[in-house]
């Protein structure tokens, strides 16, 4: 399991994923869930995995083999996101088609799920959510944000931080709270955590940085979020309805 969010404001984009795949006693691997690419001044393009790691890096690699025939539709000459979500969500099925059955047999499950956004000159900034079976939806400004994995212990702060005029220092550091969130709740998702920032029409990635074990901002934002809650809690008023009393 991994989790990955991308939020499209009014400023910006900002992208976010952890990179463990597997968790247990013994066993810990990791693996980028980012991809990032990037041609100043034309088109900068950021896609989000999880699911089935090979299925993941098998739909790209055939996305970036494709890119390579400068004679058919690729992601590098395409004059929009979304037909850049088409392409990927191609790629996609046609990973499944070959690889599924097999999987199958095996009782492995070749699900996968992507967010993509980004930029290409001439159009807004978009951001999509890409399914297993290879369709999409867009985000829209009632629904600026898109979570894949693990996603329900850091959704409740998006939810009630996120709007489309908080800038993007503020997005960062709420998506750095729900990814402390998830990471409390849940051993399948840990550090490191892969993020990049995007200024809108800047065609170009504003900032990437990858958190790792001992960070000093995350562990600030992690303890002061943690001692905040506690503050919080003991000043809510007792529910005096229910007849409890101090022993």
């Amino acid at each position: 399991m991994t989790y990955c969010v991308a939020l499209k404001l009014k400023d910006g984009l900002v992208f976010a994923s952890d990179t463990r795949t597997n968790a247990g006693v013994d066993q810990i691997a990791s693996f980028r869930k980012m991809r990032i690419f990037n041609r100043s001044g034309d088109r900068t393009i950021v896609m989000l995995s999880s699911g089935n790691l090979s299925t993941t890096q098998n739909a790209v690699n055939l996305l970036e083999k494709e890119a390579r025939n400068p004679d058919i539709p690729n992601m590098w000459n395409v004059d929009s996101l979304f037909e850049v979500a088409q392409l990927l969500g191609n790629s996609l099925r046609t990973i499944k088609k070959v690889d599924g059955v097999y999987l199958a047999q095996n009782n492995i499950d070749a699900g996968a799920n992507f967010i993509l956004g980004g930029q290409i000159r001439g159009e807004p900034m978009r951001l999509f959510l890409i399914y297993s079976e290879g369709n999409f939806i867009e985000a829209m400004d009632e629904t600026p944000y898109f979570q894949i994995g693990e996603t329900k212990y850091g959704k409740p702060i998006i939810d009630r931080v996120i709007n489309q005029g908080t800038s993007l220092g503020e997005a960062l550091k709420c998506v750095l709270v729900s990814f402390d969130s998830t990471m409390r709740s849940n051993l399948s998702v840990g550090l490191p955590i892969d993020v990049a920032c995007y200024n809108n029409q800047s065609l170009n990635l504003a900032e990437t940085y990858q958190i790792k074990e001992g960070d000093p901002c995350f562990r600030s934002i992690s303890r002061g979020w943690g001692e905040g809650l506690r503050q919080v809690f003991s000043s809510l008023p007792d529910p005096e309805w229910t007849g409890i009393s101090e022993l």
